[in-house]
């Protein structure tokens, strides 16, 4: 794992909330802990968009909550106006960034280039990036998923990465926002793919791997009963305290 031997339940807000929500969501999430310092087999993540950063990162300090953002330049600093550097970032208070998701990489046309860039860069500020990769229903169903994934994997992580410093989230394409989610077999045949590609990238297999794509508590149980998934990166679902908390709660069955 890349910072934690507990399952890993992150939560990516995408273009969603404003400054009400953000305190009703966070507060509602902390109510669920009984003490500060409660012992829990899972480390949550929350990703809120740009806005509610500062805010989200104030409401969690002191608490098991970390945070995250949803995406960053590839830049310091300079000329490229409504850009947020990584090290922006990192001086918020934040300690992830979601990079690669395949809402970037299909309407903002990100290459496996651009996501190894920013991930570099992001590395080098001391941010974990959660770097998403994921096959289309068409690359599905003509059977070069795997072949998607090992390319996505070998060209966007960058070479200043390595099991400890990285997360990777699989979500497959076709399963992301539609309500439809992988089959059990789907994961292992993907996870056991990209643990093949880390051995032939870093020399190990335990990268940590996530799962991603319409998770949420009525298939939770099915997805932490694979061995090799090392947790979750939710959406829709990571909107609803209870929904959240549900999805967390079973990773520690």
């Amino acid at each position: 794992m890349a910072f934690t031997n507990k399952k890993i339940i992150a939560g990516n807000w995408k273009m969603n909330g404003l400054k009400r929500d953000s305190w009703q969501l966070i507060n509602d999430l902390l109510s669920k802990y009984e003490t500060p310092d409660e012992k829990h087999n899972f480390e949550m993540i929350v990703c809120p968009p740009s806005t509610l950063l500062s805010e989200v990162v104030s409401m969690t300090e002191g608490s098991p909550i970390r945070v995250g953002a949803q995406n960053c330049s590839d830049k310091l600093n300079g000329a490229y106006t409504g850009e947020i550097s990584p090290v922006m970032i990192k001086d918020i208070g934040a300690n992830f960034v979601i990079l690669g998701h395949s809402e970037r990489r299909s309407y903002f046309k990100e290459s496996n280039a651009d996501v190894a860039s920013k991930a570099e860069l992001a590395i080098e500020q001391g941010l974990t990036p959660i770097i998403c990769i994921g096959e289309t229903l068409e690359q599905k169903e003509n059977g070069s998923a795997l072949a998607v994934i090992e390319d996505q994997f070998m060209n966007s992580i960058p070479s200043n990465a390595t099991t400890e410093n990285v997360i990777v989230a699989y979500e497959p394409v076709w399963a992301i926002g539609t309500g439809r989610s992988a089959t059990t077999q789907d994961i292992i045949d993907v996870i056991t793919k990209i643990r093949e590609v880390s051995e032939k990238k870093f020399g190990l297999r335990d990268v940590s791997v996530l799962y991603g794509g319409s998770v949420k508590s009525s298939n939770a149980d099915e997805i932490f009963a694979i061995s090799d998934v090392d947790g979750v990166l939710v959406g829709g679902a990571s909107l609803k305290a209870d929904e959240f908390w549900k999805i967390a709660e079973a990773s520690e069955k």
